[in-house]
């Protein structure tokens, strides 16, 4: 399934803009204005980075990803041997940090299946859950210069013998002071209806200010205007 979305020459791995920014509206049908192919300050979207390493590395029933750095268009990106704890990196900069324990799966099915899910869930947080979830607490992020960061995401598998799982969303945390805070979304996945794991995904927010009805339609209409238009190019 991600064959397209990045090159692999075996020791490491390069993700053009085309391909970073294919993958997002595509698969994960996220429209950040970050990934797009001629963004100023162009990023690889971080759940490509977490389905490149599932594609490379399987599945583990306890995995942590921790993002350190944006990545941008052609940075060579390091794929050292599995182990417990790794870095994927470009030198000695250090793009994410992957924790693993537990049994491992390289099942394409399962892994195709937990990347589709995930990415789906993760890519419509934005607006769909994040300005719900802050709107609940009077406040609203920028909407000139929306920054929220991806921080880490991590799941837990009670099993690892499963081929496709589904992904329910759980109950989601937001706490803030000030201009700074922190989003958290939970998530369940399921198989013939049974909890079999369960994960996190953790994100930084800036520029919090007092809700507003009228600016948070503006910012939503303007998000789907140009989701549809790109959508239908």
């Amino acid at each position: 399934m991600l064959e397209q979305y990045y090159q692999d020459f075996g020791s490491h791995v390069c993700i053009t803009r085309e391909q970073g920014s294919r993958f997002a509206k595509a698969v994960a049908d996220d429209f950040n204005p970050l990934h797009d192919v001629d963004a100023k300050k162009f990023c690889v979207p971080g759940d490509l980075l977490f389905s490149v390493v599932l594609d490379k590395y399987g599945i583990n029933q306890e995995m942590r990803f921790t993002f350190a750095s944006m990545v941008d268009e052609g940075v060579k990106l390091g794929m050292p041997e599995g182990a417990a704890q790794f870095d994927i990196k470009d030198g000695d900069k250090c793009y994410l940090s992957v924790e693993r324990d537990g049994l491992n799966s390289k099942c394409k099915t399962l892994t195709n299946a937990l990347i589709r899910n995930y990415v789906e869930f993760s890519g419509k947080a934005f607006p769909h859950v994040v300005i719900p979830l802050m709107s609940k607490q009077g406040v609203m992020i920028n909407p000139a210069r929306p920054m929220i960061i991806y921080e880490s995401m991590s799941i837990h598998l009670d099993k690892i013998d499963v081929q496709a799982p589904e992904l329910r969303e759980a109950e989601h945390e937001f706490t803030f002071e000030g201009k700074r805070g922190k989003i958290i979304l939970r998530f369940d996945l399921l198989e013939n209806g049974e909890v079999i794991g369960r994960g996190e995904k953790h994100m930084l927010v800036s520029g919090i200010r007092e809700y507003c009805q009228d600016t948070v339609d503006a910012l939503i209409s303007g998000y789907n205007d140009k989701k549809a238009l790109l959508k239908s190019a």
